[in-house]
């Protein structure tokens, strides 16, 4: 099977790490790709988001499967483009990606399927904005945060989760000023769960729960950013958290796609909230997270070629159960000094060639060495006996990377380690 990844990332590196694993692959391209994805897949010049670009190069390259990464393509239309083509794409079409490219089409989805999530108060105008601030306040319990978010692709910064309504005001008139409309929700209490599942529209397999670190410092402080690292599986999760997600949102979510003429093939991605009052969800997104495919991918015995295209071809109903490796994974996130604001790129960088060591926002200079180009560089990322194991093995990986500057949080999964996690 020859595959075509396209992306340029930690996760479009990860992909293509497992896909290279299995047997089944005579042949790997990544387009665009960047200096990591370099050493184990054919580079390929394209514009990830040109729907156009992408399937031409599909077709002179013979791709047998293209497993698109990014949210942006996607949006934009590039697994339409490549199925009609004739090349068969992991990824939902246009019009189905609507469930991560707008927040407010997701709830409208949600709720014609019953699934059960924050309420919110769609806002266009200032005026709106005041009124939904103040309803949200009435709901919420005393001195709970508000939570205002960029209706559209913000790559996952586009949320603020504060106590402080004139911070809430300020992010939620910036999105309006910007062109986009906001949504204002209720706060959802409770640890946070990312649960990928694999579905061709109809048949839906789980993948194993991980947990991101969204915030940029220890302790979960700083600025919101795209994720600082992730490990799984989660040991404090409950008996039967992945049956009841199946059955109460994943299940329903797609079954409404395909009701509705939208069918969502590809990755849905559910991030979770196990409140007081049980899961709700948090938000969709419409294909492998990052930095939790880094974890994932590495603890799946099942070969991933095999995977995506039963999917892409709506065959899965006849695929055989997942596999997983026993033991945990870790991810360290390496950013750029700056990140997430103004990071600052361009510097070089050593130990980028280190095992488990994933490139996110690299680029190869002229004479060879490995540079910076992006907020989030390297996706440092470890598989170990436990979860204390993982994360020793990762930070040891870390210590061996080189780069100006850079920022890494210290306590990934430690919160998880040390029993201060619960539901």
């Amino acid at each position: 099977m020859r595959v075509l990844v396209i992306g340029s990332g930690a996760r479009e590196h990860a992909l293509c790490v497992a896909l290279q694993a299995d047997p089944a692959v005579t042949a790997l391209a990544c387009a665009p790709g960047n200096a990591g994805t370099a050493a184990v897949a054919e580079p390929h010049p394209v514009d990830a988001a040109d729907p156009v670009a992408v399937a031409a190069l599909a077709t002179a390259w013979s791709a047998d499967l293209v497993v698109v990464g990014p949210e942006v393509p996607l949006v934009a239309g590039v697994a339409d483009a490549v199925r009609e083509a004739g090349v068969a794409c992991f990824g939902p079409g246009a019009q189905a990606a609507q469930i991560e490219g707008s927040k407010a089409f997701a709830k409208h989805v949600m709720t014609a399927a019953g699934v059960p999530t924050a309420q919110a108060w769609p806002v266009g105008t200032e005026a709106e904005l005041h009124t939904a601030l103040d309803e949200v306040a009435a709901l919420n319990a005393p001195g709970s945060p508000y939570v205002v978010k960029d209706d559209g692709l913000a790559a996952g910064k586009g949320v603020v989760v504060t106590p402080d309504r004139d911070a809430a005001l300020a992010h939620g008139l910036a999105v309006l000023e910007g062109g986009h409309p906001v949504l204002v929700e209720e706060y959802l209490d409770g640890p946070e769960v990312s649960l990928f599942a694999v579905t061709d529209g109809t048949t839906v397999l789980p993948l194993l729960p991980a947990q991101d670190h969204k915030r940029r410092d220890d302790g979960d402080g700083g600025p919101n950013t795209g994720g600082m690292g992730a490990y799984a599986p989660l040991p404090w999760a409950p008996d039967g958290l992945v049956d009841e997600v199946l059955a109460r949102v994943l299940q329903p979510t797609v079954d409404e796609m395909a009701r509705r003429g939208e069918p969502f093939s590809g990755l849905l991605y559910a991030g979770l909230a196990l409140t007081s009052r049980g899961v709700r969800v948090v938000e969709f997104n419409a294909r492998f997270g990052d930095p939790e495919t880094e974890v994932v991918l590495p603890l799946l015995r099942t070969p991933l070629a095999g995977l995506l295209h039963a999917a892409a071809t709506g065959t899965l109903a006849d695929h055989p159960p997942l596999e997983w490796a026993d033991g945990a994974a870790v991810v360290v996130v390496v950013a750029a000094p700056g990140y997430p604001a103004s990071p600052r790129t361009g510097s070089p960088i050593t130990g980028a060639d280190g095992e488990g060591v994933l490139h996110a926002g690299t680029r190869l200079a002229a004479d060879g060495t490995v540079h910076s180009a992006g907020g989030r560089v390297l996706a440092v990322t470890a598989v170990g006996t436990d979860l204390a194991d993982a994360r020793r093995v990762a930070y040891e990986r870390v210590a061996g990377v080189r780069l100006d500057g850079a920022h890494w949080r210290t306590d990934i999964g430690l919160a998880a380690l040390e029993g201060r996690i619960g539901v």
